[in-house]
């Protein structure tokens, strides 16, 4: 496995106009444009790397019968608070993530009357220390108020203490009464209420996330019944989408770059489901999801190698440093399932830090269904790993990608167009 971290960020960039982003949703979700790639064969005459056009609302008609889809089924958060001080200055809080405390995210969302979280804050310098700011609505005929306490710095955010007087509601309810839709920040514009919906993707379920995993916005009903028709499955998993997705890349090499962190949980089910469609076709929508799957491998692989077999996550680089022979997918997750029948688990949480990067050698996922994303951004490094080199031309596989898009209109980020990734290497 070549090793990634001697990559040089700038080789990853494409001119980006601001006016392909996209600002806002088409008005019907399965409308967008869908490319699909495959790697161009060396007898390829064209030397096109077999690209082609259609939209979402066929896109059962590019995916072999029997396959599996896998999504990612977090829900995003009302994650942004605005609070305005008594002096009248407003102070804004991102909530990004609990306090290590929680085990999970799932369990500080659940919290009652009180939470802890990590917190971006806008105007931090006009917050004191310990001080409480509040934030007033009316719920049900009763006043709710909604208390933020500063508590202290760390090195890349705030822990704020929120509190609120309904003992009743959840920190999931109060952020959904009193919060926004945090957009991504390349959307220069304030939410509206449609994007309450349109943010969200149809299937989303597990409250955590402050970025939607975008590849499944496109998804509809009518999709996934012409999907049912063909006997293509679809499971699911949960990744909770942090901020860290929009984190730029500033260091000049990629072994300087500390990658974000997310939480995923995935059910003994869907991991005997994956096991059961090895040599099929294992198509991941959405980055988060790729990651969620590839990350999985390497659980398994933990697991047999690690005697203390207690370590469940993934570092950034770790997976780089293994040498061949390296187990099978086959093996490997079936020892994850192993490990949780041993611990009497139906799912498995674990944290991962995986970069995905050219030279990365994929394990479980066959194609991949994503947007178009930022320059010199891990997740375009990640599509580049993914599509490798077109043989006849020489030219990476993203790249011919992105030109092909920027060449007939597609729609960039995360309210545009998508494309359907299929690897042959």
């Amino acid at each position: 496995m070549t090793d990634p971290r001697t990559l040089s960020i700038k080789n990853f960039t494409y001119s980006l106009p601001g006016e392909r982003i996209a600002k806002h949703p088409l008005a019907e979700r399965d409308a967008s444009k869908l490319l699909i790639y495959k790697e161009a064969r060396p007898d390829d005459p064209v030397g096109r790397g077999n690209i082609t056009e259609d939209i979402y609302k066929n896109f059962a008609d590019h995916i072999p019968a029997n396959s599996l889809l896998i999504f990612n089924d977090t829900k995003v958060v009302e994650a942004r608070l605005l609070f305005q001080k008594p002096s009248g200055g407003v102070i804004e809080i991102f909530c990004l993530e609990p306090h290590q405390h929680y085990p999970d995210i799932t369990t500080a969302m659940m919290q009652h009357e009180k939470v802890q979280w990590h917190c971006l804050i806008g105007g931090a310098s006009k917050w004191k220390h310990g001080q409480i700011l509040e934030k007033k609505i009316i719920y049900n005929s009763n006043e709710l108020i909604l208390n933020a306490r500063y508590i202290e710095k760390t090195s890349d955010s705030f822990i704020v203490e929120l509190s609120w007087n309904h003992p009743v509601l959840s920190f999931a309810e109060a952020l959904h009464l009193f919060g926004a839709i945090p957009l991504p920040p390349y959307i220069k514009r304030e939410a509206d209420t449609s994007d309450a919906e349109r943010y969200q993707t149809v299937y989303a379920h597990y409250e955590g996330s402050v970025a939607a995993p975008t590849a499944g916005l496109h998804f509809t009903d009518a999709v996934f019944n012409k999907l049912k028709e063909k006997d293509i499955q679809k499971d699911f998993v949960t990744l909770h989408v942090g901020a860290g997705t929009f984190k730029p890349v500033k260091t000049e090499v990629m072994k300087d770059h500390e990658m974000h962190a997310e939480y995923f949980t995935v059910t003994k089910t869907t991991i005997q489901n994956l096991i059961e469609h090895l040599d099929k076709n294992i198509i991941a929508v959405g980055t988060t999801s790729l990651r969620t799957l590839e990350s999985l491998y390497w659980l398994g692989v933990k697991l047999t190698t690690d005697d203390s077999r207690q370590t469940i996550e993934i570092s950034q680089w770790e997976v780089y440093d293994y040498k061949e022979p390296l187990l099978s997918a086959y093996d490997s997750l079936n020892s994850l399932i192993k490990w949780m029948d041993e611990k009497r688990l139906n799912s498995l949480t674990a944290k991962t830090q995986i970069i995905i990067a050219p030279g990365y050698q994929f394990k479980i996922v066959k194609g991949l269904v994503t947007n178009f994303h930022q320059p010199q951004s891990t997740l375009l490094l990640l599509v580049a790993a993914f599509t490798g080199q077109d043989l006849p031309t020489g030219q990476a596989g993203w790249r011919k990608v992105y030109e092909y898009a920027l060449a007939n209109n597609f729609r960039f980020l995360s309210y545009g167009d998508g494309n359907l990734l299929w690897r042959d290497h």
